[in-house]
């Protein structure tokens, strides 16, 4: 059926609350769960729902714990998830950036003691709202080797970036730095689909398209079947968001996609920079449209974050496509 998004988030908030979260807690949670869905990244939207729920009530995320900042110093900021969900952090984490680059140039917040944090660049539509450039980081428990070894030490550590533009919605992008996220082995490990070669290994460290002994095993990453760059790329975002704000390495963590096991601990970094205090908002904001037009020259280009901002207005107008059977069992409970 179709569910009007405020509908939508007001279900996933009951059930996050039903579950033991806070009210702020949820409400963040549902914000971003229902985002990611109208955007049509499912592995990043209400499948999540029931594996938050389920670690909520294991006691792998706290859910009375209120996001603080922890330390503060010039540009920079530690902000502390208190072993809850990560969004109402991370919310908290963006709002702080925004203030301290408007006083600073620069800032970067790191969220420590975190969860999973979903669309990461989802978390920078504040900071281009405020007409500044945002990079977003992420760890996660780990999934992918380092370059030559076989067993998993990174997670598949996301990257993002936003620039605004003038009049038009920003640059958005997003990318995991495993082949493919790993929300997409969990939807075709459900389905009972095979995933495509190149994507994972088992548990064994042979290639497999068995989506199931791919969660077993772990990510490969971006580009790995010719270049070791990735896994370098992994390993810097590893560095950033654990050993300079203090956060546990991902093979620290137990999976997300186990029921049991530790609270993950992993961190988040986000750095925010005022283009005014650099070229000049007005020129920053020139020389975007120069490269946007240059790269819309070539036809079949299409701008980062575009299909997914009509996706999320479509959404907007026309509800989203929930099964009958789970809104039936959210109304219910």
């Amino acid at each position: 059926m179709k569910l009007p998004l405020d509908e939508a988030r007001a279900l996933v908030s009951a059930q996050l609350q039903r579950a033991g979260a806070n009210p702020v807690m949820a409400e963040a949670t549902a914000r971003a769960l229902v985002l990611a869905e109208s955007q049509g990244l499912g592995s990043h939207g209400l499948s999540r729902v029931s594996q938050y729920a389920t670690h909520l009530r294991n006691g792998r995320a706290l859910g009375q714990a209120q996001a603080s900042v922890l330390r503060r110093h010039g540009g920079t900021l530690v902000v502390d998830a208190g072993e809850g969900l990560a969004f109402a952090a991370c919310e908290l984490a963006v709002t702080e950036a925004v203030a301290a680059a408007r006083s600073h140039g620069i800032a970067m917040v790191g969220v420590v003691r975190s969860h999973h944090c979903g669309v990461v660049v989802d978390h920078l539509r504040a900071v281009a709202a405020a007409g500044m450039v945002g990079l977003g980081f992420s760890n996660s428990p780990a999934a992918m080797p380092a370059a030559g070894g076989r067993h998993a030490i990174f997670g598949t550590n996301p990257v993002a970036a936003v620039f605004p533009r003038r009049g038009a919605d920003p640059l958005m992008i997003d990318l995991s730095l495993s082949e493919v996220a790993r929300g997409k082995v969990m939807v075709a490990a459900k389905k009972g689909e095979p995933i495509p070669l190149g994507w994972a290994l088992d548990a064994d460290g042979q290639a497999t398209t068995d989506a199931q002994a791919a969660l077993q095993g772990s990510m490969l990453p971006v580009g790995a079947a010719t270049s070791p760059k990735g896994a370098m790329l992994a390993l810097v975002v590893e560095l950033l968001v654990t050993a300079v704000i203090g956060a546990k390495f991902g093979f620290e963590a137990s999976s997300f996609f186990v029921d049991e096991g530790n609270r993950p601990g992993i961190g988040q970094a986000f750095i925010v920079i005022d283009p005014g205090a650099l070229a000049g908002q007005g020129a920053f904001l020139d020389r975007v449209e120069v490269l946007v037009a240059e790269m819309l020259s070539d036809e079949g280009v299409r701008l980062p974050g575009a299909r997914r901002e009509a996706l999320r207005r479509q959404a907007e107008a026309d509800g989203l496509e929930v099964p009958d059977a789970l809104v039936a069992a959210w109304r219910a409970a």
